[in-house]
């Protein structure tokens, strides 16, 4: 399939999906793949993006009554074995290190000094976090305990691809200790839809359907799993973060016991969560276009570039002076509860390559400022939730008070494309499994490559009917927070059903 209309990121979304993303990432120079097998370098502009994320997130979570503290790296063999069916769902993932150091031979270096236990490079901390939370909490006067984690974490992925799966991952993990069980179901239930939901859609622009996970998808070891799915610009799912109610199996084995007040002695209860790198892949997925990134402005790393546009080596003095006094005056306007992120691009290099270098990154406003803008005192403004040669020119002394109208406009205008994507293709009058088939089948799409969507269907809740789904490559991603509460029939099965199921194809 050929466009007719040239773009900058070549093949284009339409033609080649999975390639267009990685086309994406190179053109906005988002990161790349490390010479460690399966690993990704994160550059500059995509760690600008994950430390913008990071900070709203970090707030959030210390605003509900969150401390950061950090764990170690290794976690030793015998922990994970504690927990039976943790250790099961993530033993296939495990890198383990077995040796304390190197030494020379015939020229070579070989691993000796074999360490009396393994050691397990963080997958995840539930273990290792319950060690140290077994010596913190004596009493009921020590709950809750709230506790959060910035970290990476390493799960040895066979098929990876940059952010969304990757061998080592950046993450925040929090790990939560309650007196009761009504506790710690409402710190599950809190930061999904208080924290999570309310980043993911008013900083990420991503809109999100908040659901469980059903009992045969659980995290292992967990007793309750509630999720955020958002879609992706090809009609695919993808998890944006989990929030875990773990009961008393991680409290049991770690030995978190307290002295409730009745003055005996029990087992705590226990709750994790976390979101990671793979949200910057849900972010390119959910936001570029065929001309590369667009930034959401309140994860932008910069959101303001200054382009000097100067036709006569004679204008290069005045041009450069009026565009660092352009960019005083936005440096000292306030957006999002800090100052704007501006920066004045003085390479010389082409106009055109460098107008669409930062097309490609997605910074969401370009500001042109060239003799003529001199004259009139004015600026030219691109934005980059619009045509890319649109332009208006705005008056320097209305540019202040303008420019934060323009960047709620653009995050609006994201997240509201996103928003019509999701809810255009969401389907709910699905009854039977012929139509269902035939909703997620390539051969019934104009572009085979972006088909189907999101089915909420009734499901019967055995787990033995999900068998259905393998050919079609479809999961059940979650189960709606929000449930009609009618009775149906099982799209799967045809049998009685009350539970709405949200089916998808999903990264």
């Amino acid at each position: 399939m050929k466009s007719d209309v040239e773009h900058a990121i070549r093949p284009t979304r339409a033609e080649d999906y999975p390639e267009w993303y990685q086309q994406v990432i190179k053109a906005a120079d988002l990161a790349e793949n490390s010479s460690v097998r399966g690993c990704m370098v994160i550059k500059p502009w995509g760690y600008g993006i994950w430390e913008k994320i990071q900070a709203e997130f970090d707030r959030r979570i210390k605003a509900s009554g969150h401390e950061n503290a950090y764990f170690p790296l290794f976690i030793p063999l015998s922990f994970l074995q504690k927990e039976a069916a943790h250790v099961k769902g993530f033993a296939k993932e495990c890198a383990v290190v077995t040796h304390h150091r190197l030494e020379e031979r015939d020229g070579c270096l070989v691993p000796t000094g074999e360490l009396e236990e393994p050691l397990i490079v963080r997958p995840t901390s539930e273990t290792i976090i319950g060690d140290s939370f077994s010596r913190w909490v004596q009493s009921y006067r020590d709950l809750p305990l709230l506790i959060n984690q910035w970290a990476n974490v390493v799960r040895w992925e066979m098929r990876t691809r940059l952010f969304l799966r990757t061998a080592e991952f950046l993450w925040q993990e929090g790990h939560t200790v309650h007196a009761t069980p009504q506790e710690a179901l409402e710190e599950t239930r809190r930061i999904l839809l208080e924290v999570y939901q309310d980043c993911l859609e008013n900083v990420l622009a991503m809109p999100v359907v908040c659901g469980e996970k059903p009992a045969h998808d659980r995290f292992p070891g967990a007793q309750k799993s509630l999720c955020l799915e958002a879609m992706m610009q090809d009609r695919k799912a993808m998890q944006a973060g989990t929030s875990h109610y773990l009961g008393q199996n991680f409290a049991k084995a770690s030995n978190i016991k307290f002295v409730n007040q009745a003055g005996e002695l029990e087992y705590a209860y226990t709750t994790s969560w976390g979101v990671s790198t793979r949200l910057i892949g849900g972010v390119i997925m959910t936001h570029a276009d065929d001309d590369g990134m667009r930034v959401p402005p309140r994860i932008a790393p910069k959101q303001v570039v200054i382009l000097p546009v100067i036709p006569k080596a004679d204008d290069s003095g005045k041009v450069l002076s009026y565009a660092e006094q352009v960019a005083g005056i936005l440096r000292s306007v306030s957006y999002n509860g800090a100052s704007l992120e501006v920066v004045l691009d003085k390479r010389e290099m082409r106009g055109g390559d460098k107008f669409w270098h930062w097309v490609k990154k997605g910074i969401p406003i370009r500001v042109e400022v060239g003799p003529r803008d001199i004259k009139q005192r004015c600026v030219m403004i691109g934005r980059r939730d619009k045509p890319q040669r649109e332009k208006t020119s705005l008056p320097l002394d209305s540019l202040a008070r303008e420019v934060p109208l323009i960047l709620n406009e653009i995050q609006s205008n994201y997240f509201e494309e996103a928003r019509r994507l999701l809810n255009q293709h969401t389907e709910r009058n699905i009854k039977s499994f012929e139509d269902f088939k035939a909703f997620f089948s390539p051969r019934n799409s104009e572009k085979p490559e972006i088909h189907g969507g999101f089915v909420i269907a009734k499901w019967c809740g055995d787990a033995e009917s999900v068998a259905r789904l393998s050919d079609l490559k479809v999961t059940i991603r979650c189960l709606p927070l929000e449930q009609s509460g009618t009775q149906g029939k099982c799209v799967l099965t045809g049998s009685p059903a009350t539970l709405d199921a949200l089916f998808a194809k999903a990264y």
